[in-house]
């Protein structure tokens, strides 16, 4: 049996992703477990939420069972149960909170309601527990592209974010487009392997223009490029509409962490596993001598773990959530005043 000081149990079912971990102490992941429901969605170019809260239903509890047996644990060895309470899919949300507050109550446990963009934010902290504040974090996503001033666990400031489409948004919708498939990230960089990211000039908007984004104009660029060429490879519109939108983001993100003069920049989020970003990243930061956190692939994308660190921290710093505590797929960010 573990020592039950700091074991939190964490649920994340705010997409299509249904998830659940244990984490020790805020930082140590005894286990992680992510089942996909990619192809349930793939069909459709997208996720349906009905489908998605449906697969939930079916899937959540063994993977839960799944994420306390490679732990090596029970419900009487937790401190906690956390899970995502927004922002999301309501349906999605609402299957992840009801089984936490229902464990919580079987176990006679604190619930912790957890925002799953802090989640994202604390995925740094598992990779890189050594981090000296404050950092500028870009948090890109499918639903999300933010800036955010992280002076520590709690304590964030908004910086810049997008006016119209997320990253992650525009990769589906361009993807969609040239028909290369679901999820649009993974299809893009696999399309832009080989293309040029030269041969189209497709424009970089709002650059040296604040911390904001917007993509939807770089959308509609490529939409009109192809019509424009019919027969341009989709290796050379990928390759140009990823670089365009990597050097958006990068530019972006090294001018915030110049701006509050942070010693380093994290990355957050699905669109963070891209490789380009990734490399631009770490090159951007070496020429600013800022140490680059790039998350591991594993915290990139949706996981449990981030929610079981965030709700330790919770926990340690705020205490438990009422069980009244209702999903909000609306739910921001807590900002500093």
């Amino acid at each position: 049996m573990t020592d039950s000081g700091g074991l939190v149990l964490g649920i994340e079912t705010s997409c299509d992703d249904t998830a659940a971990a244990v984490v020790a102490g805020g930082s140590d992941v005894l286990s992680s477990v992510v089942s996909s429901q990619v192809d349930l969605h793939a069909i459709y170019g997208g996720v349906v939420p009905e489908i998605a809260g449906r697969a939930h239903l079916e899937l959540l509890t063994p993977v839960i069972g799944e994420a306390l047996g490679r732990a090596g644990v029970g419900g009487e060895d937790l401190r906690a149960v956390a899970a995502t309470v927004g922002p999301g899919l309501i349906g999605s949300l609402l299957v992840g909170v009801s089984e936490a507050k229902a464990l919580a109550l079987a176990w006679d446990l604190p619930f912790v309601g957890v925002n799953h963009l802090e989640g994202h934010l604390f995925a740094a902290l598992l990779d890189h527990p050594d981090i000296e504040w404050p950092v500028a974090v870009l948090l890109v996503s499918g639903g999300h592209t933010l800036l955010v001033s992280m002076e520590g666990p709690g304590r964030y400031r908004l910086l810049g974010h997008t006016l119209d489409d997320a990253a992650g948004e525009a990769f589906d919708k361009v993807a969609r487009f040239l028909g290369l498939g679901y999820p649009g990230g993974p299809a893009i960089q696999r399309a832009a392997t080989g293309g040029d990211p030269a041969a189209f000039a497709f424009p970089r908007a709002m650059v040296g223009d604040g911390l904001d984004f917007s993509f939807s104009g770089l959308k509609t660029s490529v939409v009109h490029a192809v019509r424009r060429h019919p027969d341009a490879t989709d290796g050379d519109v990928a390759a140009s509409f990823q670089q365009a939108v990597v050097d958006v983001l990068v530019s972006k993100a090294l001018a915030a962490a110049v701006s509050i003069g942070a010693r380093g920049l994290c990355l957050a989020g699905g669109v963070a596993a891209n490789g380009p970003l990734r490399g631009a990243v770490a090159g951007g930061c070496a020429e600013l001598g800022l140490p680059a956190y790039l998350p591991s692939m594993a915290t990139c994308t949706d996981n449990a773990a981030m929610i079981a660190a965030a709700g330790w921290w919770q926990l340690e710093h705020v205490g438990p959530s009422p069980l009244d505590t209702g999903a909000d797929p609306n739910l921001r960010l807590p900002l500093l005043d």
